[in-house]
């Protein structure tokens, strides 16, 4: 992948994760793009494939494609940024992301959205008066 989509990716996204929001000025590591659909399950690198993540998301993400609905325990496709509208399936309570379908409330644990770390993370913004 070449730096120009590399960086159109990133212009796209306003520098936040397309999975949990986290704005990439409140990381240390930078945020990855990261194929929607990995290589090794025939993705491309076409920009309609490409989503900017923020490292956590994207380690947990990893290849995978579906998860399991916590609520159901039926087996659902992840969030997609390209096809889905994130507001449709997820809503902030606090620091707490919560997923609303089973898309979100699947893609939220296999994620760890609300894991310790990113729940300290999200209240310390939110106390600065900023947004995640």
């Amino acid at each position: 992948m070449d730096a120009a989509t590399r960086d159109f990716v990133r212009r796209r996204a306003t520098g936040r994760c397309e999975y949990c929001l986290l704005r990439q000025e409140h990381c240390d590591l930078t945020h990855h793009v990261e194929h929607i659909v990995a290589r090794q399950h025939g993705g491309s690198d076409d920009t309609s494939n490409l989503a900017l993540a923020c490292h956590r998301c994207n380690l947990r993400k990893g290849p995978n494609l579906t998860a399991i609905d916590p609520v159901t325990r039926e087996v659902v496709p992840l969030f997609h940024p390209r096809s889905n509208d994130w507001a449709e399936h997820f809503i902030v309570e606090g620091e707490r992301i919560m997923g609303i379908t089973a898309v979100g409330r699947a893609t939220v644990q296999l994620l760890a959205m609300n894991d310790a770390r990113r729940l300290e993370l999200r209240a310390q913004i939110l106390s600065s008066g900023e947004q995640p």
